[in-house]
């Protein structure tokens, strides 16, 4: 790979790199992730192998000297870097194509900060809102986010730019068993508070002073059956009766800010 400015311009030839756009899955063994914060904090993480970076010369500007001199570049037009990504995805001049991380272990977070809360989803399918999710959850320091592997979205662009580079900094444990895993958390001392609108207690009343982990269920369907009786308590957000409920990632945003805020 030439180096400096010798790098060739990636121009016409995006189409034929890639025969339709892409949503930034996993394809072959690797992701791409694009827009500045996801690549960023990508490019940060010692845990990623990178495979190559597509950009603007605006775009390596962005990075603010962050890229190493010898990492694989090509220099593009951001007409063709839109070819790479999904369709209207703001990529910002930079998509960056790269291992996914690898997978994560229950039993390493529980051994950790029981200070900090783990999230859980059940069945959070949108990638939009895991991402936001995501970020929402290293912004209030939470220990993870565990999912089923089965029904979660996987590893992907979209999602990478949803969480603005939390992805990068929150632990993502795909289990298999969701309500096995909610049992090892009670195990580990966790007090698991699953989120739902016909609760009676409110999240305020439901928040111990110990560990927590909160449960929040797919938009319209909530907490399955099993899941919910996996959960000590089922508490609800304090919201008006003008509406009836949040989108999901909203609600895991404050029920994280409940925890962050409360008085032990």
């Amino acid at each position: 790979m030439a180096r400096s400015g010798n790098r060739k311009a990636l121009r016409g030839r995006a189409g034929r790199m890639q025969s339709a756009r892409g949503s930034g899955r996993p394809t072959h063994g690797h992701v791409r992730l694009w827009g500045r914060h996801a690549v960023k904090a990508a490019l940060k993480n010692p845990h990623r192998q990178h495979r190559k970076l597509w950009a603007t010369r605006e775009g390596v500007a962005s990075l603010d000297g962050e890229l190493p001199p010898d990492f694989p570049l090509e220099f593009a037009e951001a007409g063709d870097l839109a070819r790479l990504v999904a369709l209207d995805a703001p990529h910002q001049g930079l998509v960056l194509e790269c291992a996914p991380l690898e997978d994560l272990h229950l039993d390493d977070v529980l051994i950790g900060d029981t200070s900090r809360p783990i999230v859980v989803l059940d069945q959070v399918t949108d990638p939009h809102n895991v991402g936001a999710i995501l970020r929402s959850a290293a912004a209030f320091d939470a220990a993870a986010l565990v999912t089923q592997d089965r029904h979660a979205p996987p590893e992907s662009g979209a999602l990478a730019k949803a969480a603005s580079g939390a992805l990068e900094i929150v632990p993502w444990v795909r289990v298999v068993n969701l309500a096995r895993a909610l049992e090892e958390m009670a195990e580990a001392g966790y007090w698991r508070i699953g989120l739902a609108g016909e609760a009676q207690a409110t999240l305020a009343q439901a928040l111990p002073a110990g560990p927590v982990a909160l449960v929040l269920g797919a938009e319209g369907e909530g907490l399955r059956h099993n899941i919910a009786a996996h959960c000590d308590v089922l508490a609800r957000l304090p919201i008006g009766e003008a509406m009836e409920s949040l989108n999901v990632s909203n609600a895991a945003a404050i029920a994280l800010y409940a925890v962050a805020t409360r008085k032990h």
